[in-house]
This record gives structure tokens, sequence and C-alpha cells, in this order.
């Protein structure tokens, strides 16, 4: 069994060109595992925080100073490695070294263990894994928080090649449809410089109306039929739309407001219209019923909660027992450790609500996002369609399928 003889924590750079945390863990000596922590830029009130008031500096003092907590301990051993973590910073958000520092510690020692054993990492975070591929869900148009001025106030368009059965058949569709849309693009808007959101999605001037035309009519032009070959998803975010004083979806570049119940109409409309596989976040982050109500509505869709469930074992349940979701984005950093993650995704298993395990829009070329929704049986990976650090999510799916030990894909 290995133990880890060192921890060293650094600062580099996530996509964002923002300072993050980067820690390696090397067990025996030798066995090297490393571990960088992306950050959100749509970011749900119940989540921990990436970073303490210091920064990332504080995190990687908090790290330096707390390293011989770790020494001697089984780096594949999550409750210990957690453990320790909990004694560098016990707060319930991690206000004193950051959610960011306990997500680079936990998954480095993961990393580390899996390099010491000669294994995946997805064999480290559950031995006992029937592994399948993930669809990969990429976005294709973005907006919202994740583009500029001008851009859909929806946050996310996105496509998932729900009809294909191999691997590599499904990224490139994902591809093929952001190069089609960009043509689509270029030929509605002369002037379209190419600009790109957050995650690499197309960020064109337009409304979203207009943005999920654009999208429907780029996969049909590659002579996909929607909701067959491929399907569309949208993240709506709704939440950056919420104007509380009012009561109301203010969709200021759109230029039109919805009540309560006219978002859920408006996002009704847009799953029928489009025949989405996926809706995420269709009304702001505390309206469970809102979101139960689509539930209901619509049975044969991923109705997924991000903002409303942030990774949160508590929220979950609440969702769980209200009908908010049949789906739910996994993300690491919402919660701090590998191992609160982990209890998550088990959570959900158990509650029928199935997982999407989601990069986040400030990312780092690290690919333990991939293992992670292998080791939790999700059926979808939201690792965005372009760009260095969402490719190398895809890459790992295709080094993985060399191996012939991952038969399948996951049932949606």
């Amino acid at each position: 069994m290995s133990r880890i003889t060192s921890v060293r924590g650094r600062i580099v750079y996530n996509s964002r060109g923002s300072r993050t945390v980067e820690v390696d863990v090397i067990s025996d000596g030798k066995f090297l595992g490393r571990a960088c922590a992306p950050s959100g830029a749509s970011v749900g009130i119940h989540e921990v925080r990436n970073f303490p008031d210091g920064g990332p500096e504080a995190s990687l003092a908090a790290i330096t100073g707390s390293a011989g907590r770790f020494k001697g301990l089984n780096p594949g051993d999550s409750g210990a490695v957690h453990a320790a973590v909990r004694e560098m910073d016990d707060t319930p958000d991690y206000s004193i070294a950051g959610g960011a520092s306990a997500f680079a510690i936990t998954i480095a020692a993961a990393y580390s263990a899996a390099a010491a054993a000669g294994v995946p990492l997805y064999r480290v975070l559950d031995p006992n894994v029937e592994p399948r591929f993930p669809y990969p869900l990429g976005n294709v148009l973005g907006g919202g928080a994740h583009a500029g001025p001008g851009s859909p106030d929806i946050q996310e368009i996105l496509v998932c090649a729900t009809g294909l059965r191999d691997i590599r058949e499904a990224i490139e569709a994902n591809l093929a449809v952001h190069k089609e849309l960009g043509l689509v693009l270029r030929k509605k808007d002369r002037l379209f410089a190419g600009g790109k959101g957050d995650e690499g999605g197309w960020a064109p001037r337009a409304c979203s109306a207009e943005a999920l035309e654009m999208a429907a009519e780029a996969c049909e032009n590659l002579g996909y039929a929607l909701g067959k070959e491929v399907s569309l998803g949208v993240d709506f975010a709704a939440s950056t739309q919420w104007d509380r004083e009012k009561g109301a979806y203010s969709y200021s570049r759109d230029g039109f407001e919805n009540s309560p119940g006219e978002q859920i109409d408006y996002a009704a409309g847009i799953i029928e219209k489009y025949k989405l596989i996926y809706a995420e976040d269709a009304v702001h982050e505390e309206e469970f019923d809102g979101m139960a109500e689509l539930t209901r509505r619509f049975p044969g869709v991923l109705v997924a909660g991000d903002d409303l469930t942030v990774t949160s074992a508590a929220m979950l349940r609440k969702a769980v027992k209200k009908g908010s979701c049949n789906a739910a984005i996994l993300k690491v950093n919402q919660a701090g450790s590998l191992y609160d993650a982990m209890k998550f995704a088990a959570e959900a298993t158990a509650g029928g609500i199935r997982l999407v395990t989601s990069h986040r829009s400030g990312e780092t070329t690290d690919a333990h996002v991939t293992h992670i929704g292998i080791a939790t049986g999700s059926v979808m990976l939201k690792v965005g369609a372009v760009g260095g650090e969402r490719v190398a999510k895809a890459n790992e799916l295709i080094r993985l399928s060399e191996q012939g030990l991952i038969h399948g894909m996951a049932g949606i």
C-alpha cells in the first residue's frame, strides 16, 4: 500500500488567464498525482467558496502550512485524505483554505494512488464500476455570463450525439456541428468576427430565438435529424436573469421579461420546439417547484439542476423530495473535496437522479472530469466542444477507448 510522502502547491493559470492553485501529491517518493483547480463564472449561491478572502495565494499558504497532515496517508483512501483536508479547514463553505485547495489536494491524491497501482483514475474512484462512456455534451453557442454584450441571454446551447454509439463518432459529431454553426453565423452576419465565449461556444450578436434557430439549422445542414442522431440542449442559467426585486426574469439582451409562470412556459416551448434532450436550470436556483413542474411535463428530457443542487447532498435531497429534477450536474469544486462530490454522486444514483459530470467555464487542461464521469456512471460529460482545455477531456475518452476496458455508451 502506497503512502503520501509529499504535498506541494503552486500558483498557475486557468483558461481565462486567472490565477488558481495546482497541487502535486507524491507517494512512495515517486508516484506523482497532479491536479489543478478550475473556477466558474455562473456560480450558485450555495456553492462552497473557491478561494478565501486572500485569493489563490491564501489557498496556497494553507496548502503549504498543512502539507505535513497528509504525509503517511494512503492516497487512495479518499475518506482519510478528506479528513486531513477538514483538519486544514473545517468551515462549511471552505472559507479558510478555499474549495479549490480541497479539490486539488483530493484529486491529486487519487491520481497518485492510480499511478502507484498502475490503473486508470476511474478505478481508484470506484473499483467496482462497470465503465461506460458518457455522451459528450458540447457547448456550440454561448451567451449569458459566458459571453459579451449583444450575445444571447441563454447561457449555453449544446449538442449531444444521442443517436451514435461510438465515442469517437459522438465527439466528431459535436465538433462538426460547432464548425457548421460557425459557417451559418458567418452567412447570417458577414461581419461576424468569430468571437467565442468562455467555453468555446460561438458568441454571436443575436437574440436567444435566433441563436436556437441557427443551432438547429447547423444540425440539419449536416443531415442530422434533431432528436435522433443528434439532440440539442440548453443551459438557461435562469438565476442570471432572475430579478428578485421585480419577481421576474429580465431578458435584457432579448428585450422582454417573464413572470415565474411565463418562464416555465418559455422553457417548455423551447424544449418542445427543438426536441431538447437536456434542459439545465430553466428557473432560478431556489425555484424547486417550477423545476418540478418541468420535470413532470418532460420525463424523457434530462431536466438538470446545477445552481439548484450545486453538488450538495443536502440540496439534492430537497430536490429529490420535491421531484425538482431527474438529472443533476456534478462539479467537484462546487462541493470542495472529491470525497464530498463522490458522496453526492452516490446519493444521486440512489435517488434515481442521472448524473452529468461537468467542466467549469474557467477550466484547466486536466482530464480528471473524464474519469469522474466514468466512475460515477454519468450519462453525459459536459466538457465543451472546442478549446484546448475542453478537447483535453474528449481526448482522454479516446485514449481510454484504446485500452479496450470500456464497452459501450451510457444509457440516457
